[in-house]
């Protein structure tokens, strides 16, 4: 018999976190977060993880679990999934996911692809020069000409991404958004329930807007500093790419203030809440609700609904 899980989905700061710990206390479950950079000890404020009044008691798994000088992969958040949700399940509570790396969850649910285990660190390297001599958009123009459906996915500055899509074409002849639609049409290992919290667009915006500002006023430039003089940054490409990072880093090294750099982690953000929704929307899986809806509905009463649906 397949385990019961759920997950809510969606774009950054939308309202999934509460969302999740209501159920979670609503139907006796544990949170499992389902985000890249949340794993990470350390990046706290920029990662926008959730505080000890945010999670209200409920459990939550798959923060702080790795040293953010060392990468992190989608293989390595799978085998930890898999190890909390059986230690969820086994004690008779519900795991519930709960964060926007929609990646991490579609691996989780349908495993990995065949694409995972073509791989070449003479070639990956090779990729990762020509972007250095050539630059970022030179690559992702080589990306675009063998895989614009995954191009269009990725921003040129992504270049780990850029650059694995990349040699996965090459090492297989099958684009990765190809690899991507097969692992969809694979029937999950789980009994799933997906939620997506749906937020208009101006108010997703607003929200944004002051989580940054409230990011700047709790210390996000010290926190990134720190970050940075501990070297987590150099020895470790993802941090340095991440949202809520990268755009601090500037700062810190004299060249905009600490406004210009609170608008561009704004700007930054929206673009890549952009960038979830459309990926999240290619999921057949995920059942959209309103946020308001969410918020005036019975935990209990929408989880049977949506394992009806299933």
């Amino acid at each position: 018999m397949k385990t019961h899980v759920v997950a809510v989905v969606g774009a950054t700061a939308s309202g999934k976190s509460e969302f999740a710990v209501r159920l979670c206390e609503a139907l006796g479950g544990e949170v499992v977060s389902c985000d890249s950079m949340q794993v990470y000890r350390g990046m706290n404020i920029g990662t926008a993880k959730p505080t000890a009044a945010e999670m209200r008691g409920v459990p939550h798994h798959l923060i702080d679990i790795a040293d953010p000088a060392e990468p992190f992969s989608v293989a390595d958040y799978v085998a930890a999934a898999e190890v909390a949700v059986r230690d969820i399940a086994a004690r008779g509570k519900l795991p519930v996911f709960c964060g926007g790396t929609g990646l991490y969850l579609d691996r989780f649910l349908f495993g990995g692809l065949t694409a995972e285990t073509a791989r070449d660190d003479a070639l990956r390297q090779e990729l990762f020069a020509l972007a250095e001599k050539h630059g970022n958009v030179f690559l992702h123009t080589k990306l675009c000409a063998v895989d614009p459906e995954t191009a269009a996915a990725v921003h040129p500055n992504n270049v780990r991404r850029v650059v694995r899509a990349l040699e996965i074409y090459r090492l297989t002849g099958v684009p990765k958004s190809e690899w991507d639609r097969r692992s969809q049409a694979a029937e999950s290992r789980y009994f799933a329930a997906v939620v997506g919290v749906d937020r208009p667009r101006a108010e997703l915006v607003e929200r944004i807007d002051r989580r940054v500002d409230r990011m700047m006023a709790e210390g996000l430039l010290e926190e990134t500093a720190d970050l940075d003089a501990r070297g987590v940054f150099r020895r470790n490409a993802t941090a340095a790419q991440a949202i809520g990072y990268k755009e601090i880093l500037p700062c810190l090294r004299g060249t905009c203030s600490p406004e210009e750099a609170a608008d561009a982690l704004k700007i930054a953000t929206r673009q890549y809440a952009k960038r979830q929704l459309t990926w999240f929307r290619a999921k057949p899986y995920v059942r959209w609700v309103s946020a308001s809806a969410l918020s005036a509905a019975d935990p209990a009463d929408l989880l049977r609904a949506l394992f009806r649906e299933e």
